[in-house]
């Protein structure tokens, strides 16, 4: 792999194939993130993602004998950060397992959860609720707290899909506050297009991964939120992948400065899509 586009694509990719539309079971999904831990692509695949509440299941399937497995535990906005709170208190000194993030919803008050000093990602919502997240995890970050914005950029059934405005809406903003983030869902594929997340399954329209490294890169250079937008709606793969390479390894650097990692249940999807266009 060319040092650039190592660089650029390395620890991008975390696993979350137990998530939808994956939905793999968890002992499958350990098993799935263990191989892949063994493939020439290792060193871009980040931590396998775990529900927050999944201590116990996690720690009966691994075992004490088992090679160190990271995870990051996920609880979704709105939902009960007890059970995220226990798990980590269960996971703490564990011989296997090692948690690398938790990642919940934003919310007041997220500050005093006893979390014990883990690396924290906060997802954000929409409109004016954004802004004040955003400004809540600047002013946290300036005081030191390991804590870095989320970004869902795939539907679910609380979440309608965020068009091109609306995500060059959140990377801009993003931009204008240098904070980190990471995205989720619905980057399965590097040119945005209309796809099935599995054969025989309905069509929607997908961001492309590729789209979200150029626009990631212009919104650090200060680009306008039209030029932005306008980005991520190309669907000329050939100019896409010509854009990506341009980058300069400064560019690099501040794109995964900026763009920490995506969840992606199934990873050998972008992956295999970047080695066949010779990112790779």
């Amino acid at each position: 792999m060319r040092s650039t586009m190592t660089e650029l694509f390395t620890g991008l990719f975390d696993d979350a194939s137990h998530f939808p539309p994956g939905n793999a079971p968890l002992p499958e999904s350990v098993e799935r993130h263990r191989a892949h831990r063994r493939e020439w692509y290792a060193s871009l695949v980040g931590p396998l993602l775990v529900p927050g509440g999944a201590a116990q299941e996690l720690m009966d399937i691994v075992g004490e004998d088992a090679d160190p497995l990271r995870v990051a535990l996920i609880m979704r906005p709105g939902d009960d950060v007890t059970e995220l709170i226990r798990s980590v208190a269960a996971l703490d000194g564990h011989p296997v397992v090692r948690v690398a993030a938790v990642e919940l919803g934003w919310h007041p008050g997220w500050q005093d959860l006893d979390l014990n000093g883990l690396p924290m990602v906060l997802e954000v919502g929409r409109d004016e609720a954004q802004y004040v997240a955003l400004n809540d995890i600047r002013r946290a970050r300036r005081d030191g707290v390991d804590v870095i914005a989320k970004y869902r950029t795939g539907p679910t059934s609380r979440w309608h899909w965020p068009d091109e405005a609306e995500l060059a809406e959140f990377l801009v903003n993003a931009a204008e506050r240098s904070l980190p983030f990471k995205l989720t869902g619905g980057l399965h594929h590097l040119v945005r297009g209309r796809y099935g997340h599995s054969p025989g399954a309905a069509e929607e329209e997908n961001h492309g991964l590729l789209n979200v490294i150029i626009a990631v890169a212009a919104s650090l250079g200060a680009a306008t939120h039209g030029a932005v937008r306008t980005m991520l709606t190309d669907r000329r793969g050939p100019e896409l992948v010509n854009a990506v390479e341009q980058l300069t390894p400064a560019q690099v650097t501040a794109v995964r400065e900026a763009l920490t990692a995506y969840g992606c249940c199934t990873v050998t999807d972008p992956i295999g899509e970047l080695r066949t266009l010779g990112l790779l």
